[in-house]
């Protein structure tokens, strides 16, 4: 490839790793721009030929995990309905150990059985608090929405992607457009403009129906439109975060639990992607939940000693760093003592730091602000219990 696919490979890649990392503080705009730049990135690489796509697919996959990973754990830090964050959790963990499943046997139904519903729950909740108090949603409308989500919407889709593997862009310029699928867009609108002219229709009359429906038979809006995360209260900000909940966590609990197989099942995942074919995955998952722990007695050590971050910005590089000698030493261990056998390439090392790095550290910051503000829920019903409806 020359310096321009290069570039565009650069470009593309680190827009998939860096665009997630506004979910947490732009739940709406990141969840979409993550969707619409996953459902361009191909098209992108396919005009430039010199780009090889032969493992496009594991790429994508791997980078689809990496993101919805970020956007649950952004559900720990804002989602303010219960029942809401109860079957987004669900929904996450039953597409991710399908995504495992597959990884494993090949087996594409699977990923038609554990659909990801989560995406598009997540789309729907943001949309939800853009205008009203989500905490107004009950349990009932949270299962309906999630129902019509995985019947009407995911079902089809996980059925034309994985099992009738057809691909929406060649489908629209072979039926659509009628053009062969290696005619660029121009030509293929130029056959046919008037299809054009029927999906721009199309849209705005989706549009119209949209605002139709929010404006006459939706109930009052709370609010302005809000495209924010709503501010965290003020025992889940900064140092006072550590000072109201991490220095008083014990490293040992159900958080370490949940983190420990999450990262863990990520990182098969990823290593059955990224690795070797005949990758011994329980050695990859033992690694994993070795840095875990370490990760989180180092983690834990420094916060009883009062060290508090800035911003997760500075947490994130400063836990990279001792990431990157946690690391370094598990595999002095493995090829010196031979415990677990971990080796790879020092790029995809690397990389494996970044992405633990990302899910240790966000997972640990928002899971704290979740129990900082169960504390704050316990605190205030304790103090004025006439004050709480229920």
């Amino acid at each position: 490839m020359g310096w321009e696919e290069w570039t565009v490979v650069v470009l593309v890649v680190g827009g998939r790793l860096l665009l997630p990392l506004i979910i947490p503080y732009r739940p709406l705009i990141g969840i979409l721009a993550c969707l619409i730049l996953d459902s361009a990135d191909q098209s992108i690489f396919q005009w430039f030929p010199a780009i090889p796509l032969e493992g496009y697919q594991s790429y994508d996959k791997a980078l689809d995990i990496y993101y919805l990973s970020i956007a649950y754990m952004s559900t720990m830090r804002n989602w303010a309905n219960a029942c809401a964050f109860r079957m987004g959790r669900f929904l996450f963990y039953y597409r991710l150990v399908g995504d495992l499943l597959f990884e494993l046997s090949g087996v594409r139904a699977l990923l038609f059985i554990f659909p990801n519903t989560f995406e598009y729950f997540f789309i729907f909740y943001e949309a939800v608090r853009m205008r009203w108090d989500v905490r107004r949603m009950g349990k009932w409308t949270v299962i309906i929405a999630t129902a019509l989500i995985w019947i009407f919407i995911k079902l089809p889709q996980e059925w034309w992607i994985h099992i009738a593997q057809l691909d929406v862009t060649d489908f629209m310029r072979e039926t659509l457009f009628g053009v062969s699928t290696d005619a660029t867009w121009g030509e293929a609108i130029g056959n046919a403009p008037w299809v054009l002219v029927a999906m721009i229709a199309g849209m705005a009359l989706l549009v119209f129906v949209a605002w139709w429906i929010i404006t006459r038979k939706a109930p009052a809006g709370d609010h302005g439109i809000v495209l924010k995360a709503d501010p965290l209260p003020a025992e889940c900000r900064g140092a006072e975060l550590y000072r109201t909940v991490r220095a008083h966590e014990r490293i040992f609990d159900r958080a370490l639990a949940e983190k420990a197989v999450m990262v863990a099942l990520i990182g098969v995942i990823f290593a059955q992607i990224l690795l070797a074919e005949d990758v011994n995955n329980v050695a990859v998952a033992a690694f994993v939940v070795v840095f875990i722990a370490v990760n989180a007695f180092v983690s834990q050590l420094m916060a009883r000693r009062g060290r508090t971050w800035r911003s997760v910005a500075v947490e994130l590089g400063g836990m990279a760093l001792v990431n990157l000698v946690i690391v370094l030493s598990l595999e002095f261990a493995e090829r010196v003592l031979r415990l677990i056998d971990t080796r790879a390439p020092l790029g995809k090392t690397l990389f494996f730091v970044f992405l633990l790095t990302v899910l240790t550290v966000l997972f640990d910051r928002y899971h704290t602000v979740f129990e900082a503000r169960g504390m704050l829920r316990r605190g205030d019903q304790t103090a004025t219990p006439a004050a709480d409806p229920a």
